[in-house]
């Protein structure tokens, strides 16, 4: 069912993937700007092949946590590149690209707590039957 609150949340998260594809386009240190194009394509793509697996929870879940993994990788690799630009990370200008992947691991996060209380739901429905 792609009215649950979990799929709102997963919408969001990729909408963050989307948004750090977009804003990372001066990305250029040591040729990472390609590395990001891809992961941000491979979280689009997990994105919506979660979202349109809702019949299958756990195989939801297992995405939303392999996106986690690469959005905190990509976290690691956007402070990297933030720490090595001239002037400091104290500039606010430099840039807001570390917020995306964070925003989504949230965003994540709480998908796969609606997640796994819908197990939950459905397990207790069943053991009434």
């Amino acid at each position: 069912m792609l009215q649950r609150i979990q799929t709102v949340w997963i919408f969001l998260a990729v909408l963050g993937a989307v948004f750090l594809n977009i804003t990372a386009q001066d990305f250029d240190v040591l040729g990472a700007y390609l590395t990001i194009n891809v992961s941000t394509v491979i979280l689009i793509l997990f994105g919506v092949l979660s979202i349109f697996s809702f019949k299958n929870r756990k195989r939801q879940i297992l995405l939303n946590n392999i996106s986690i993994i690469i959005n905190a990788l990509l976290i690691g690799l956007l402070a990297y590149w933030l720490l090595n630009l001239s002037g400091g990370i104290s500039i606010p200008e430099k840039g807001i690209e570390p917020v995306f992947p964070f925003l989504s691991i949230v965003c994540l996060l709480l998908a796969n707590m609606f997640i796994r209380k819908d197990e939950r739901l459905v397990k207790s429905v069943d053991r009434l039957r």
